[in-house]
């Protein structure tokens, strides 16, 4: 069996999280047991909600256990397998956390999915399982369809437009007929979102240093107001969002990472939810597997399409994982980051 290279949680971050919190270590990889297989990853996906799971403070979650390797999704390829739905050669896509290699009792429902890959037009590549046609995009159409409800011709924004969660939206969004405009931080992902992925237009939020003047641009470019809205970020972006949302608006709420360090991220003028009737619903994509499988065919077929052109952010070898993860909080990232293990 191979040697396995793992990154552990070293340490609980105080405050902003640092490499000091990780730590690298190399392993034996155990024996198969009946109805295990060995799968080989390839690539590992880096997302915000990692953050919160590195703090013991009460969440939707357990928190990441000291000593044991980090949490997160991965996609590889099966190697060796005492399990009859599964061959070595398979494709497949589950949570085998940042490691090199992972053993997984594959007779448990959910844990491990075959996929389809390719690289030739109308397939869908490997790595994209892990942002559009994965958690990333099923995220974006959970919080679009159910929670948004946009009819056409409405319009809807999106904070972190450029990244996994909101390049699906933006795709998927316009897939119904609606107007849509992205926040973005600086001129180049703001001009990816419009250019490549076809948003009507994107804001950066770079350019304004508060959530009034930032308000104004919304206002600007979104002249019939804001109908539903997607929050990835809060702070200020969603307190401008608030001060442009429509009567009835509805908001989708799936990241607060301006508060992942432990700041607390205030609203400003929390009266609007009132005064506007606003529902704002938070959500987390796994509480809702029925969906997922309606949701991965629409996405995997807007990116085998080419409808949906997402970009990612890929550091090489596993011990690049940790200061890829402390960019991507930071926003260093360029679409879905990850981290190529083969």
């Amino acid at each position: 069996m191979p040697r396995n290279q793992q990154i552990l949680l070293a340490s609980r971050p105080e405050g902003e999280a640092t490499a000091s919190n990780f730590k690298l270590v190399t392993t034996d990889t155990p024996a198969l047991r009946d109805g295990q297989v060995l799968v080989r990853h390839h690539y590992l996906s880096l997302d915000p909600y990692m953050r919160g799971r590195m703090s013991d403070a009460k969440s939707y979650a357990a928190p990441q256990a000291l000593g044991e390797v980090m949490i997160g999704g991965t996609v590889g390829e099966v190697v060796e397998s005492r399990h009859p739905k599964f061959a070595p050669g398979d494709k497949v896509v589950g949570m085998g956390g940042w490691q090199d290699y992972a053993v997984v009792d594959a007779a448990q429902p959910g844990v491990l999915s075959k996929v389809q890959a390719g690289d030739g037009p109308g397939q869908v590549p490997l790595s994209h399982y892990l942002g559009a046609a994965g958690m990333p995009g099923v995220t974006a159409w959970y919080g679009l369809v159910k929670i948004i409800e946009p009819k056409p011709g409405q319009t809807v924004t999106v904070s972190a437009a450029s990244g996994a969660v909101g390049s699906a939206y933006g795709a998927l969004a316009k897939a119904r007929g609606c107007r849509v405009v992205g926040i973005a931080g600086g001129k180049e992902k703001c001009d990816y979102v419009v250019n490549d992925l076809g948003f009507d237009a994107c804001i950066d939020y770079k350019q304004y240093t508060d959530a009034g003047s930032l308000s104004k641009a919304l206002k600007a470019a979104c002249p019939d107001g804001i109908h539903g809205h997607f929050e990835n970020v809060g702070g200020m972006v969603l307190d401008a969002v608030l001060s442009r949302i429509n009567a009835h608006g509805r908001i989708a709420l799936c990241g607060m990472i301006a508060g992942y360090n432990g700041a607390p991220v205030p609203l400003t003028y929390p009266q609007l939810l009132l005064t506007q009737r606003i529902r704002l619903e938070g959500f987390i994509v796994s509480e809702h597997m029925e969906v997922w499988p309606e949701a991965l065919k629409e996405l995997v077929g807007l990116v085998a399409s080419g409808k949906l052109r997402p970009r990612e952010t890929v550091a090489s070898g596993l011990a690049a994982a940790p200061e890829a993860f402390l960019g991507m909080l930071k926003g260093r990232n360029f679409g879905k980051q990850l981290v190529k293990l083969v």
